[in-house]
């Protein structure tokens, strides 16, 4: 780099205080620029996604199952300024819609598939989106999204936390961009010798029915509330005797403790492994799916709709069967948490390479969803008794929740949500990022290109358009091309950068860009003409 300043005529004595000036001039000049580079460099630590504006814009799935005769309960997620009028149109007998908050309750008893137009106008617009209800034996046609308790509050969690995350849920604005689930981890039920008063008392009534613990003296109470916010109510046990923190497990109980969530009204149900390893004989395949046959079988003959999470943690390949057992989305892998410290390399290893090792873009779809964990970000525990930041840097939280997107993930957030930050719900809460994650195709992706530590993911979408992140493994920021033949693509393509929510412009054969050290480019590729 170089500069020429003309300063005009000047005598000899003049010399020296010139030449000063001018590496003085210079000297600023080479700090201002230097800045500008390193702001450059550092733009993916500050937050990329516009804020929304005050015109009605329908946000989230597309699609919604529920079974003929339960409870049905979706609220349309929608930004912009408040009031809004709700309507939905063609909506199938059974069923109502609030016009103020936009809740759409009731039951319908008619299978099918219904067609219907969700309607949002204020003062300032009005916008329209197709919604499909599809009434049968599948749910989860798109991946869960929601929050969950276990690594911010792990054994710590309480019946008023439950219900400030619920607030904070609807407060922040979350709810408006399709977050649904707010699910109570372990440590509800009765822990038998524990030193925790709050965790002591009879685990069941005289019928054999569980028992919450004193921190939670109401889970009727407690579900009631989160259903009145539009939010739908998740829990958890083991089908084994204890769960990992030592409450009571559902083990010879698994029908009454359905019975209980029923009851309680719960929509999720967290099934995790823990001790039913002392329980099981061996680890054949049939030993390994047995509890999550037994439990999915109980659910069925429900009259209310639960999720099943198969928590194993990805034991037998558990993306191979865990749909036919009835799952609806299953583990791939060991806590993501499991040392806070070491978040950050699981999510290289779980995230990347346990994805692409065992082909897990074969496996999920509608219905049925990889789980690789919960988005760590924000304020979590540090196992410690403190809550503290994510150790994961702004890249690192970008290549997350980018990551999890394509590969059709549920986003499930476990940090504090009553301590959103800017940052953290910006990456949240981006549309156009989470449309990719929410797409009514449900593919997940695949990797397409790995050039040492520099990864192309591509997936593909309803309306024939390709999502592709550049991934930057590496320790340094580089240049990073797709060649439009890995992703099976011609001719010139309109690109937008999906954090930014901006249109960068039409190419040809490739595009390039510079990734930051552990970062990602997230982009969306159309035919040049659309």
């Amino acid at each position: 780099m170089s500069f020429k300043f003309t300063t005009g005529s000047y005598s000899k004595n003049q010399k020296p205080y010139i030449m000063k000036i001018r590496l003085l001039i210079q000297t600023v000049m080479i700090i201002f620029l230097s800045s500008v580079l390193i702001s450059c460099s550092n733009e993916s630590g500050n937050i990329l996604t516009p804020k929304p504006g005050p015109e009605p814009r329908i946000n989230g799935a597309r699609i919604f199952g529920v079974r003929p005769g339960s409870p049905f309960l979706f609220t349309i997620p929608a930004t912009g300024e408040r009031p809004m009028k709700y309507e939905v149109l063609n909506l199938p007998e059974g069923l109502v819609c609030d016009a103020g908050t936009g809740q759409i309750s009731g039951v319908i008893n008619g299978p099918g598939d219904y067609l219907t137009t969700i309607r949002v106008t204020n003062k300032s617009g009005i916008d329209e989106k197709q919604f499909k209800i599809s009434c049968g034996e599948n749910l989860a046609l798109t991946p869960h999204m929601g929050w969950n308790s276990w690594y911010v509050w792990e054994n710590n969690i309480t019946d008023s936390i439950m219900r400030a995350s619920a607030d904070a849920m609807v407060s922040s604005g979350m709810i408006d961009h399709g977050y649904m689930y707010i699910n109570i981890d372990d440590c509800w039920a009765i822990k038998p010798g524990s030193k925790d008063s709050g965790q002591l008392g009879e685990p069941r009534d005289k019928n054999g029915m569980v028992n919450s613990n004193k921190r939670f003296p109401d889970m009727k109470s407690l579900t009631d509330y989160i259903h009145s916010l539009g939010l739908k109510a998740g829990i958890y046990t083991s089908p084994g005797p204890t769960t990992c923190a030592g409450h009571v497990g559902a083990y010879q109980y698994e029908e009454k403790d359905i019975q209980r969530f029923v009851e309680w009204g719960f929509d999720f149900l967290k099934y995790d492994w823990c001790s039913y390893g002392r329980v099981a004989t061996g680890d054949s395949l049939p030993e390994l799916q047995k509890p999550y046959i037994f439990i999915h079988d109980i659910l069925k003959k429900q009259n209310r709709d639960i999720i099943l999470n198969l928590c194993q943690y990805g034991m037998g390949d558990v993306w191979k069967w865990g749909k036919s057992v009835g799952g609806q989305s299953w583990r791939t892998a060991g806590d993501l948490g499991g040392s806070f410290e070491g978040i950050g390399t699981a999510l290289f290893r779980d995230g990347f390479d346990v994805f692409t090792d065992n082909d897990l873009q074969k496996y999920g779809g509608p219905g049925g969803w990889n789980d690789p964990d919960y988005l760590l970000i924000g304020f979590l525990s540090n196992w410690e008794g403190q809550t503290v930041p994510t150790p994961l840097t702004p890249d690192e939280q970008y290549t997350q929740v980018s990551l999890w997107s394509l590969q059709a993930a549920p986003l499930i957030f476990s940090g504090d949500i009553t301590r959103l930050d800017d940052f953290t719900l910006s990456l949240l809460t981006n549309d156009e990022v989470i449309e990719v994650d929410q797409d009514p195709l449900g593919k997940p992706c695949h990797r397409v290109s790995k050039i040492d530590d520099l990864e192309i993911w591509m997936k593909p979408m309803e309306d024939g358009s390709i999502a592709a992140g550049l991934f930057n493994r590496g320790e340094e920021e580089t240049m990073m091309t797709v060649l439009w033949q890995n992703l099976g693509i011609t001719g010139r393509q309109k690109v937008r950068d999906l954090w930014r929510q901006k249109d960068i412009g039409n190419f040809n054969k490739k595009f390039s860009a510079r990734v930051a050290s552990h970062g990602v480019v997230l982009i969306r590729l159309w035919p040049g003409n659309k």
